[in-house]
């Protein structure tokens, strides 16, 4: 086992999640989704740290994320591999692999197809508090911004795959194309959410509400603006 590296599970719980993902009965998915992430977790033989809400400190999401990279150093270990709940597809070959470059001194980055990341690997020698906290958090100029750090700091970086990570109903349909080796209760929580009755009645009465609007203001397509529901 290798004692200088640890995983940081940054992920809070179902109920939680679900104030902040417009994911209409999603409570199921997120509990499936973190015993997945923690069986992979276990697998790969290190040692881990889950953060859910409850043991987050800070008012805004850089804080808390923050603050939870920064108390894994202050136990004592010299490298911190970070991931959430919602990326499905992470393996243990992507968390051993990190564990590896890490040991090489290289800054590792598993991007998101949204632009953010579902995993990043650094040594406490370039984690600086203050300057992390500045980044663009929760928005899709995150990992852009990470590797500039980085890069400009003469960093190596190790980067892995793209894999997608789930915040919006669309994200869930996408996952549900490349599900074929989840579990069979994950498998069947995403065809029932992609395929919900609730989801298909919210649609059709947001498409009159759309007509309504249109038809009273005459101000443009408001269907556009309601997409500001689902940033990240």
């Amino acid at each position: 086992m290798n004692i200088k590296t640890a995983i940081l599970v940054f992920a809070n719980s179902s109920k939680e999640e679900l104030l902040h993902k417009p994911i209409i009965g999603g409570e199921k998915l997120f509990t499936e989704l973190t015993k997945k992430t923690l069986s992979v977790v276990e697998s790969s033989g290190l040692p881990f740290f889950v953060f859910t809400e409850r043991k987050q400190s800070g008012k805004t999401f850089g804080e808390r994320f923050v603050n939870a990279i920064q108390s894994i150093y202050d136990l004592g270990y010299e490298n911190v591999i970070t991931i959430g709940n919602d990326t499905p597809h992470l393996k243990k070959h992507h968390l051993l692999k990190s564990a590896v470059q890490l040991e090489k001194n290289k800054f590792v980055l598993g991007p998101s197809a949204d632009g953010g990341f579902y995993l990043m690997g650094l040594h406490k020698s370039q984690f600086n508090f203050n300057t992390f906290l500045q980044l663009p958090w929760q928005s899709k100029h995150l990992t852009k911004s990470i590797s500039l750090l980085v890069t400009t700091a003469r960093i190596e970086v190790a980067q892995l795959e793209v894999l997608y990570d789930i915040d919006t109903i669309n994200d869930l349909k996408i996952i549900s194309k490349l599900s074929f080796t989840f579990s069979g209760t994950l498998r069947s929580t995403i065809f029932r959410l992609t395929h919900s009755p609730i989801e298909i009645s919210i649609y059709t009465d947001s498409i009159k509400d759309t007509y309504r609007l249109q038809s009273f203001y005459n101000k443009g397509s408001p269907i556009f603006s309601n997409s500001s529901f689902y940033t990240t």
